[in-house]
């Protein structure tokens, strides 16, 4: 640890949320102001999985401490596929809710797919409807996957705004980090790389990358000797791992052997504060786009 903190920058996530955060603030009360409505977010939880239940907390909390209406629905675990997506069609349709989302996982019985895809993908703030996936790949305006989102904003932060020439690799091809972070790298003109459990040569390529994306869901996955000096790294992983006797949090990266990186994401407290901020800007996204107006 101490050897990282003498070398590789720290990006701190958490700081930069709660910035994220005040400025959300300043844009709810602005929107307030000039249409006297402000932006909803409704949050669905099917049965009482305890991290889920925790998570559907936090994010209440923090939709009305940004001055937001927050909607929060928690239906029993022997919920029906029927009632639960009549719940859905009452919310695409009711204009104080700008943004929806369905707390994964759900109960094995229902078809979480089917339910992701009934959201209107005009509200879709977790940006995982295929509508959202098919603009964000062709470069139209789209609600993006709140931590790729998150991701980006930080690297811009430590990057800059120009990423252009820049050579990304992106570990793991999952439909709601690995894929969209890939999109959001190319459309800043990176050269990006996706690998993945089947790749051959990923350590030799994940040492050719500026910027290295990981998220895997193996915790250490990536060695020091796979980094280039240099590099930004961004750690999506949360894996609790025990470690002499006592339960702990560490990512996809082993971090202490990360000291020649440019900058580097902690776990926790890099990724993880951003996922609930950028679902909040998501919202104030969406209630712009379906009111025809701006925040600014």
């Amino acid at each position: 640890m101490d050897r990282i903190a003498r070398s590789a920058a720290i990006i701190d996530g958490k700081q930069f949320a709660a910035d994220l955060l005040g400025d959300i603030r300043l844009k709810v009360a602005t929107l307030k102001e000039n249409t006297g409505k402000v932006p909803g977010l409704a949050v669905v939880l099917v049965g009482s999985d305890p991290a889920s239940t925790v998570y559907v907390g936090s994010k209440h909390r923090q939709t009305t401490a940004a001055g937001m209406n927050s909607f929060k629905y928690e239906l029993p675990a022997e919920t029906t596929q029927q009632e639960l997506m009549a719940l859905i069609d009452r919310l695409n349709v009711d204009p104080q809710v700008h943004g929806i989302l369905v707390q994964l996982p759900l109960p094995a019985h229902l078809d979480a797919g089917a339910v992701i895809q009934e959201i209107n993908p005009d509200k879709d703030v977790d940006g995982f409807h295929v509508s959202n996936a098919g603009r964000l790949a062709t470069g139209s305006p789209a609600l993006v996957p709140c931590t790729p989102l998150g991701c980006m904003m930080l690297l811009k932060d430590r990057l800059g705004p120009d990423l252009a020439g820049l050579h990304a690799v992106v570990v793991g091809k999952s439909n709601i980090v690995g894929k969209p972070m890939a999109q959001l790298l190319l459309a800043e003109n990176c050269t990006v790389t996706v690998v993945h459990s089947r790749t051959r040569n990923t350590a030799e390529l994940c040492r050719a990358a500026d910027i290295l994306v990981v998220a895997a869901g193996r915790p250490g996955l990536v060695r020091g000797d796979w980094i280039k000096p240099g590099a930004a790294v961004i750690d999506v992983g949360i894996n609790r791992v025990e470690q002499d006797g006592k339960s702990r949090i560490v990512g996809d990266v082993a971090f202490d052997e990360a000291g020649h990186a440019g900058a580097i994401t902690p776990v926790p407290g890099g990724v993880g504060p951003m996922t609930i901020a950028c679902l909040l800007s998501n919202t104030v996204t969406a209630f712009c786009r379906l009111n025809n107006t701006s925040a600014a």
